[in-house]
């Protein structure tokens, strides 16, 4: 009974591991006896969009109707057992942790599908005859409910750089600060509510099943081609696409202190203008005007400028992309030389990581002062200015060079063996017996000097 056990809880954890598009959502209300946790909760389930619409159903039959919805960009469980733990003076899910045990109820699903949770607000507002109201971090304090009819409150906590544990653990704990602020509000007004944490989709990588037992060379090959759900940016010049651009990860900080992640605002809302671009049979500009982002930018453009060029050592035409340039609200133009980023003229150019950073594959320069209070960060850049097909990225010249640090390593660590084993051979080549041997029975061997 124990080793049936044992390899129903290897299947399901098997098949959580492998599953990525869901998120975890946390609900709790005010209002006792909601759910029933025993009845609703399978070990190893995905919660499907049914299923989940009837998870909600007891929320819209409470006499006082005042639902709160926290969207995160990217969460998965796998943060809440990461970020469980204090990093220094943040705490991650302090309030978020106090608030579902208080509750009069309370539901916690690990593993919702993501194309439930991507169309909840929809389906929340086809429901019932809801007033939207959406708030951010600054109108939290100034909050005013009118409880004579239903509402509900869409809160889009800030998005999640993940460049480090540090800094991402520093997000969460803000966050969960505006959790905890806003439900402290509303209990202070005496009001009823129910509350939904989630997100759009998983942060977990995605892995295909038939790669799992793969050696591990081959899994990380696999693993590269797997891209997110979103496309990249696609500029046209009216007849035909000229310019795609994307990134898994588009983040910028200012002065060490204000992030601003871009993600989500270029490649999944797509609240972002780029008719400002330029393309021609040689230069190419991609222009990306964003709005209303954090306090203190109201506005910033961000500029990709390439050219391309026949270089007559490679008898073949080249694009380059020069360089970067960052201007935000009437600012100096903050500008950046690119090291690195080049590709003929045919392909698109791809690198794992490009930023400001001396340990990404492709590194931008700052070449004025203004730039060097930016920090950039892309992860997965691929970008293709020229000779566009149907559409979509040609085939795509990679920054990693042929002979990686490994390999580097692997061959260098060989010539050293094989000197060793070489000078080895030779010195017991060199060794000799003596010519003559001294006979114990007979007279004892005399040696002359000048022999």
């Amino acid at each position: 009974m124990a080793l049936v056990w044992l390899f129903y809880s290897l299947a399901v954890l098997l098949k959580l591991a492998l599953s990525v598009d869901h998120v975890p959502m946390l609900l709790w209300s005010t209002h006792s006896s909601l759910w029933n946790s025993e009845a609703t909760l399978h070990e190893g389930h995905i919660i499907s969009k049914q299923e989940l619409h009837m998870l909600l159903q007891p929320v819209f039959t409470q006499d006082s109707k005042n639902l709160v919805l926290f969207l995160q960009d990217m969460l998965s469980i796998d943060d809440f057992t990461h970020y469980s733990e204090s990093y220094g003076n943040e705490k991650p899910f302090h309030n978020l942790q106090e608030l579902l045990e208080s509750s009069s109820s309370s539901l916690v699903l690990s593993a919702v599908d993501c194309q439930a949770t991507s169309h909840l607000l929809d389906y929340l507002q086809e429901s019932m005859d809801w007033t939207l109201t959406d708030i951010d971090d600054f109108e939290v304090s100034k909050l005013e409910v009118d409880t004579s009819k239903p509402n509900i409150f869409v809160v889009k906590l800030q998005p999640l750089s993940r460049l480090n544990d540090i800094s991402t653990a520093k997000a969460f704990a803000a966050n969960d600060k505006i959790i905890g602020r806003l439900t402290m509000i509303l209990q202070e007004q005496g009001i009823q509510f129910s509350v939904i944490y989630t997100a759009m989709r998983s942060s977990r990588i995605p892995r295909r099943p038939d790669v799992v037992l793969e050696s591990r060379r081959r899994l990380m090959a696999t693993e590269a081609q797997v891209t997110d759900a979103y496309y990249p940016v696609n500029v046209t010049n009216g007849t035909s696409t000229c310019i795609l651009f994307y990134a898994s990860n588009f983040s910028l900080t200012v002065n060490k202190s204000v992030h601003v992640d871009l993600t989500n605002l270029t490649f999944v809302s797509h609240k972002v203008d780029f008719s400002s671009s330029v393309c021609s049979a040689t230069n190419a500009t991609l222009s990306l005007n964003y709005t209303g982002l954090v306090d203190g930018i109201n506005n910033l453009k961000i500029r990709f400028l390439m050219t391309k060029k026949f270089y007559a050592g490679s008898a073949r035409t080249w694009f380059t992309l020069d360089s970067v340039e960052i201007a935000h609200d009437n600012q100096m133009v903050a500008r950046f030389n690119v090291s690195l980023i080049s590709a003929p003229a045919e392909y698109s150019f791809h690198c794992q990581l490009v930023g400001t950073s001396n340990l990404y594959g492709a590194k931008l320069i700052p070449a004025n002062s203004e730039a060097k209070n930016w920090d950039i960060y892309l992860s997965e850049f691929q970008i293709q200015g020229f000779n566009i097909n149907n559409n979509w990225f040609s085939y795509a010249s990679d920054c990693t060079s042929f002979f990686s640090p490994g390999i580097w390593m692997g061959l260098v660590t060989s010539a050293v063996l094989l000197w060793i084993l070489t000078y080895g051979i030779h010195m017991i080549m060199q060794l000799t017996t003596n010519s003559r041997f001294d006979d114990p029975k007979g007279q004892a061997l005399s040696v002359p000097q000048t022999e």
